[in-house]
């Protein structure tokens, strides 16, 4: 699949998010995804920038860190995950002056945590999404179903965006 593919079938899932039409993991699941104290020391995946004008500017604009643990690490290069594996999506305002792009503040930190029995109606994925510099404040909507649904477009790699880049 090509990149504009992803990115297609990425807006397309985000665009519907909100209208997903069934109900995910209640509250109680979203809690057991835990902040991930030590993600910064995990492997870097990727980063991206999502700039002004974009279809996912609201609400991914910004610099974009993925992390991943060892186990997501030896998913990524099987496509196949096992209970433990997680990534966070660590987002990052920036400042864009004089032709240098500099982080800034923490808008959000998503966590994405596998566990095939919690969370086997999406997939075995759970999913948290962390206020800023919060490691207990979690944004208020249904993040579950929200992150769930546009992750249905990746079903074929194991719902994860991300790719093992040797």
């Amino acid at each position: 699949m090509t990149n504009s593919n992803r990115l297609r079938n990425f807006i397309v899932a985000a665009l519907i998010a909100t209208s997903f039409p069934w109900v995910v993991a209640d509250a109680q699941r979203e809690k057991a995804v835990q902040y991930p104290l030590d993600y910064r020391s995990w492997q870097h995946v990727k980063s991206m920038l999502i700039q002004p004008g974009h279809a996912l500017e609201d609400p991914f604009g910004g610099i974009h860190h993925v992390y991943a643990n060892a186990e997501a690490m030896r998913g990524l290069s099987k496509n196949q995950y096992v209970d433990g594996a997680v990534f966070v999506f660590d987002l990052l305002d920036y400042d864009n002056s004089e032709s240098l792009i500099v982080e800034t503040e923490r808008k959000r930190l998503d966590v994405m945590q596998y566990d095939s029995r919690l969370f086997a109606e999406t997939g075995g994925w759970g999913f948290t999404t962390f206020v800023g510099n919060s490691k207990t404040e979690r944004v208020t909507q249904d993040v579950v179903t929200a992150c769930f649904a546009c992750h249905v477009a990746a079903k074929k790699t194991t719902y994860v965006y991300s790719h093992y880049r040797p």
